[in-house]
């Protein structure tokens, strides 16, 4: 699923103005608010954008989603209210953005994309992700209203978690672990793909599956695009040169690192995989086709020695004494059919058939 929306519109156009860019994936944005500290958490649905109040000084962590970008005027806002940077605003609104970090001083701005797959389409849907991160807020905005990160806000309300021990940096983490969470779950369902296509190249192969090769392979390349950037995007984080992440966030923030690496190890894996598949498909057509010829080849060997005894005794002489001979035609059908065997249990013994 990928959209390019409005690029065109935005070329000529100065740096930081806000356009949205990409297909329209949600009717009406939705706002949710969830505050909460280490006694309590209150959630919001359905906030309007006039009840939204930036307060820097109340204790605890703030926690504004948006779900759906397609209404800038709301995106606008929300930057006019936590001073957020033009450019970080047209980045959110901009649905092409690949993965990446911007340190602005007060806050952080990351983008990453949400990838899931659609085994039904058998391609990989992806979505905006963006999270602006605070001293003690976290905005967080999302293309549709899917609950990506229900899990994360039923632990923080639970209050059974580690969640409101700690700040913002800590929020921030655990939705960047969802997403990376998400893509071990895309990598079970693409390497079920691959195993499929496999398997079928190896005992029915067919052209029909070129098509199913190549549409996989071009699912491998967005994937790539898509993982190794969150790669430098959590690198960053980790170097702690922001006074944003504490240390003891940035211990979790190397966990994630290293599911990173291994997301990536198993993508380049299951490239090498696809991109073999081809060789597989050739290689079992070849074999198919080797196994024919030596069916053909052998029947024509069995077949060489019998045709010459038919042309031999089909030629016009007049003397030729088996003519004249009461047994001359089964005798030489006899004979055929003896070497006819005898070369079959040959091949046989061969296994050359």
């Amino acid at each position: 699923m990928r959209r390019h929306g409005l690029l065109a519109k935005k070329v000529g156009l100065p740096p930081g103005t806000l356009l949205h860019v990409g297909s329209k994936r949600a009717e009406r944005p939705t706002i949710t608010v969830l505050h909460y500290d280490e006694e309590s958490a209150v959630e919001k649905e359905g906030v309007l954008l006039d009840e939204l109040v930036a307060d820097s000084a109340q204790a605890g962590v703030t926690w504004i989603h948006v779900a759906g970008l397609s209404h800038v005027e709301i995106i606008e806002r929300l930057g006019q209210m936590f001073n957020i940077h033009s450019l970080a605003l047209e980045d959110i609104l901009n649905t092409n953005q690949r993965p990446k970090l911007e340190d602005y001083g007060e806050y952080i701005y990351i983008a990453i994309k949400m990838l899931t797959y659609q085994p039904d389409k058998q391609v990989i849907a992806a979505e905006h992700i963006n999270i602006v991160v605070g001293s003690n807020y976290v905005l967080s905005f999302q293309e549709t209203d899917r609950r990506f990160f229900k899990p994360v806000r039923e632990r923080i309300k639970s209050g059974q978690s580690r969640f409101r021990k700690h700040g913002a940096d800590y929020l921030a983490y655990a939705l960047i672990d969802t997403v990376v969470d998400y893509y071990f779950v895309l990598l079970e369902q693409l390497g079920e793909r691959v195993e499929e296509l496999e398997e079928e190249l190896v005992t029915q192969p067919d052209a029909k599956l070129l098509p199913a090769i190549h549409n996989l392979k071009t699912e491998m390349l967005y994937l790539r695009r898509s993982v190794w950037p969150l790669r430098e995007v959590i690198a960053q984080i980790e170097r702690g040169d922001s006074a944003l992440f504490k240390e003891n966030t940035l211990l979790y923030i190397r966990d994630i690192y290293d599911h990173t690496i291994q997301v990536i190890e198993t993508v380049e894996t299951y490239r090498d995989m696809t991109s073999s598949m081809l060789e597989i498909y050739l290689s079992s057509i070849s074999n198919r086709m080797n196994e024919v010829v030596k069916m053909l080849t052998v029947i024509s060997t069995i077949f060489m020695p019998l045709t010459f005894l038919a042309g031999l005794y089909g030629m016009n002489f007049k003397y030729m004494p088996e003519l004249e001979w009461q047994y001359g035609y089964p005798a030489v059908l006899l004979l055929m059919t003896v070497i006819g065997v005898t070369m079959y249990r040959y091949f046989s013994r061969k296994a050359w058939i």
